[in-house]
């Protein structure tokens, strides 16, 4: 029994509004969705309904797909799956995942530090195991697998949906990136046709808006809550807990305390001395260290593999994973704030329970002050109130109690 074929036409093609499959017979379909138009076609194999897809409207005209449909239907009659030619065809193929991680590689040297290459490798899902295997973390595990050149809009959507609304700033970088990768390939020539992770005239047609990014705002724990919760996660010995009680006792920024080395600690002074080449402002940065702060040294101290020069250490002579500090926070089911949302809190105990000046409370966070003057004076002269104050901010979260914290190392 025939079957009628060609019901499409080009200029139907391009005018259909009406969202699904519109079939031009034996199998080929125009299939539109909110993010675009793309052909795919339809058989049955082995009792079970198969889709594969031919590319965009807009890479792929109307006659290429027919040709293509023609081909696998020759197949079908043969008893040949399409999709071994497939296989075939995407062996000989560079993946996403396999040009994302060349790409990223010759970006290192750009970048200031390795939190930058963290978050490149966690939200790519380009992080690999001890057997160099890809591991399942990261938001593109379901396109990483996919030819560089078969990565279309509907793909990049289904990455950024899941953390669109509820992680924007992540989204919005990842969306970034992932454009970043695909811009190189067209380069390369691995790839044809406009950029699927455009923003402009593009995804802003069919994301709807985040709403407006205010740089440094992350989900503060209130500052009340924060004592019961330091003691609760210093109650476990892990460099993961150790890591985020030193950010919470020194205000400093997630990234400052995980890439911090020994030869940054001045125990016998009692300071932390963070060079310019890791401060957001480039600047060196002086740290007071509390008593408590100075425990939290000692114990790692005691733990320190060898070969490994980080204060809080990860894996394989390296530093602490980027999300290792987050997910401090999940096992404890604090997950709906932020690392970096402790810095705020220092600052509402500073503003609200303290008469301390505002300018060296401003210090202690690193932060700019207008004044340049007055900022040069108080940075040759606040050290030692900045002390005061952290060692302030200790007693207040150890509830003054002989402020010991309760920090062991493993045996």
């Amino acid at each position: 029994m025939g079957r009628t074929t060609n019901k499409l036409t080009a200029r139907s093609v391009e005018t259909i509004k009406e969202l699904g499959r519109h079939s031009d017979g034996g199998g080929l379909y125009l299939k539109i969705t909110p993010a675009g138009r793309r052909w795919v076609f339809m058989y049955a194999w082995r009792e079970k309904r198969v889709e594969l897809g031919l590319g965009t409207a807009a890479d792929v005209s109307l006659k290429q797909a027919r040709e293509t449909a023609q081909r696998y239907r020759s197949m079908l009659a043969q008893k040949q799956d399409p999709r071994e030619e497939r296989a075939s065809e995407k062996e000989k193929q560079l993946t996403f995942g396999e040009f994302a991680l060349d790409f990223v590689k010759t970006q290192e040297p750009s970048w200031r530090n390795d939190k930058h290459r963290d978050q490149w490798f966690f939200t790519l899902s380009l992080r690999k195991d001890d057997d160099g295997r890809f591991t399942d973390e990261g938001y593109c595990t379901a396109i990483r697998d996919l030819p560089i050149a078969e990565v279309d809009t509907e793909h990049v959507i289904g990455a950024l949906k899941p953390i669109w609304q509820t992680k924007p700033e992540t989204a919005s970088r990842l969306r970034g990136r992932i454009e970043a990768v695909l811009n190189a390939a067209k380069v390369m020539k691995l790839r044809s046709g406009e950029n699927p992770a455009a923003w402009r005239g593009h995804l802003s047609n069919i994301l709807t808006k985040k709403q407006r990014l205010t740089r440094g705002h992350h989900a503060a724990m209130p500052f009340k809550d924060v004592p019961n919760f330091l003691s609760k996660l210093l109650a476990a010995p892990t460099p993961s807990n150790a890591a985020l009680g030193f950010t919470i006792l020194t205000a400093a920024r997630s990234g400052e305390a995980m890439g911090a080395t020994w030869q940054e600690i001045d125990l016998e002074a009692a300071l932390w001395r963070v060079p310019a080449a890791r401060m957001k402002g480039g600047r060196e940065h002086l740290v007071p260290l509390s008593d408590g702060a100075i425990q939290i040294l000692t114990v790692m101290q005691s733990m320190r593999p060898d070969g490994n020069n980080f204060v809080f250490p990860g894996q394989r002579g390296k530093g602490l994973s980027v999300m290792a500090l987050t997910m401090a926070m999940r096992r404890l089911e604090k997950g709906q704030y932020t690392p970096h949302g402790f810095r705020s809190a220092f600052r509402d105990w500073a503003g609200d329970e303290t008469t301390f000046a505002r300018d060296d409370i401003e210090l202690c966070l690193a932060h700019a002050i207008a004044n340049k003057v007055e900022a040069a004076y108080r940075r040759g002269q606040a050290l030692e109130k900045r002390r005061l104050i952290m060692n302030t901010w200790w007693k207040y979260l150890s509830g003054d109690s002989n402020n010991v914290v309760q920090l062991e190392a493993s045996a």
